[in-house]
C-alpha cells in the first residue's frame, strides 16, 4: 500500500522515528537475535587437534574434545544449536564412514549430547566427505564418463540419517539434493523409531561459487567433474521454488536456502509462499570475505556481519546458519 493512503509531507515525517538510537530500537521492524543462530563445526579424529582452515580465518578442524571446548563456548555466548560435518580418516566408494556407528560424527554426537544436554545438535546428511571420489551420491562409470546416480544413493542417505538419530541428534539436515532423499529419509526414520526426529531439507541449494572455502573446510572437493547435475542452477527461481513444495510434500518440517546473501529473494518468496520454518545458510564464502576485507582495514567487521544478517532476517529467514555465530551472539549481548 502507498505511504500516500497514511499522510504526505509535512504532516508525515518518517525522519521523527529516526532521531535517537532509542528511538530506531523501538519501531525496528526485524530484530536479529542469538537464539536464531546456529554454528556449523567440522570434526574429525582425533585428540588436542585445532586444524585451522587457511581461507577461514578463526574456523578449524577440531578433534572432539576440541570441538566440545568450541560448542560450550558458544552455547554459553547463547548460540542454541551446532550443524556438524565429519571429515573422516579414510573413505570409500559406497561413503560407509556417513553410516558407521562409531563414524566420527555419530560419536560427537554422543559426546555433546551427554555433556551439553541443551545444545541442539544438527547433523548434515551427506556423502561427499566420505566418497573416495568427493560426489554426494554413488558413482558409475560409464561410456559417456561418470554418473552419479540418484536413487541407489537414497538408501545409503537414509541409513545415513537414521544412525545419525540414533547417536541422539536433535535434527537430520539432508544437503546433497538427490531427488526423493527427503522421503526416503522420513521413512526410514519412521520406520526405526525415530518420527520425532524432524528434517531440516537443503531444499533450494545451488551450484554456487560461494562454496569454495567450505571444501577447504570439509576435505570434500570432488575428485572430477562438478556438482551441477545435482544442485541448483543459479538461474532459476521458479525452480527452486518447486523443490521446496516437493521437499515438503515428502516430509521436511523445516526447509534451507543456500546460499543466503545471493538468494534474498528466495528466502522471502519461500518464507512467503510457504510458511514453514525457512533457514538460510550464510555460507563460506560470504563469511571469509568479510574477514578477508576486515582484516585490510577496508570495512568494520563487526558492522557489515550484523548488516548482512539482518537483511538474511528481514528476507524472511527464521534461522540463520553462520560461522560467525559466537561471535554475533556475543556482539548481540554487548560484549565486543
Amino acid at each position: 500500500m502507498s505511504a500516500l493512503a497514511f499522510g504526505q509531507f509535512p504532516s508525515y515525517r518518517p525522519r521523527r522515528l529516526r532521531r535517537t538510537a532509542a528511538l530506531r530500537r523501538l519501531v525496528a521492524e526485524t530484530r536479529l537475535h542469538a537464539e536464531q543462530l546456529v554454528l556449523p563445526l567440522f570434526v574429525r579424529p582425533g585428540r588436542k587437534l585445532r586444524r585451522e582452515v587457511k581461507a577461514m580465518p578463526d574456523v578449524y578442524q577440531l578433534s572432539p574434545d576440541q570441538l566440545l571446548m568450541e560448542a560450550t563456548a558458544a552455547h554459553q555466548a547463547g548460540v542454541p544449536a551446532v550443524l556438524l560435518f565429519g571429515i573422516p580418516t579414510q573413505k570409500d566408494t559406497r561413503a560407509s564412514g556417513a553410516y558407521a556407528r562409531r563414524g566420527i560424527v555419530q560419536e560427537t554426537v554422543r559426546l555433546l549430547k551427554r555433556e551439553i544436554p541443551s545444545l541442539l545438535v544438527i547433523t548434515d546428511v551427506c556423502l561427499c566427505e566420505y566418497m573416495a571420489h568427493g560426489h554426494c551420491g554413488i558413482v558409475r562409470q560409464g561410456p559417456g564418463g561418470a554418473q552419479i546416480l540418484n536413487d541407489p544413493s537414497l538408501a545409503l542417505l537414509a541409513r545415513t540419517a537414521v544412525s545419525h538419530a540414533e547417536a541422539g541428534a536433535d535434527i537430520v539436515a539432508p544437503s546433497d539434493m538427490m531427488d526423493g532423499r527427503v522421503q526416503a529419509i522420513r521413512a526410514k526414520l519412521d520406520a526405526e523409531g525415530f518420527a520425532d526426529t524432524p528434517i531440516l531439507s537443503y531444499a533450494a541449494k545451488f551450484a554456487s561459487a560461494f562454496y569454495g572455502p567450505f571444501r577447504e573446510a570439509a576435505e570434500s572437493a570432488p575428485k572430477f567433474g562438478d556438482r551441477r547435475s545435482y544442485q541448483m542452477d543459479n538461474a532459476n527461481a521458479e525452480e527452486a521454488l518447486r523443490e521446496v513444495a516437493l521437499d515438503l510434500q515428502e516430509g521436511a518440517d523445516m526447509v534451507m536456502v543456500k546460499p543466503a546473501l545471493p538468494c534474498l529473494d528466495l528466502i522471502y518468496r519461500v518464507k512467503t509462499q510457504f510458511g514453514y520454518p525457512t533457514a538460510a545458510y550464510s555460507v563460506s564464502a560470504e563469511y571469509a570475505m568479510v574477514k578477508a576485507a576486515a582484516a585490510k582495514g577496508w570495512i568494520d567487521e563487526k558492522a557489515v556481519t550484523l548488516e548482512a544478517l539482518q537483511a538474511i532476517r528481514r528476507a524472511g529467514a527464521d534461522i540463520i546458519i553462520t560461522y560467525a555465530a559466537k561471535q554475533v551472539a556475543q556482539w548481540l549481548r554487548g560484549q565486543g
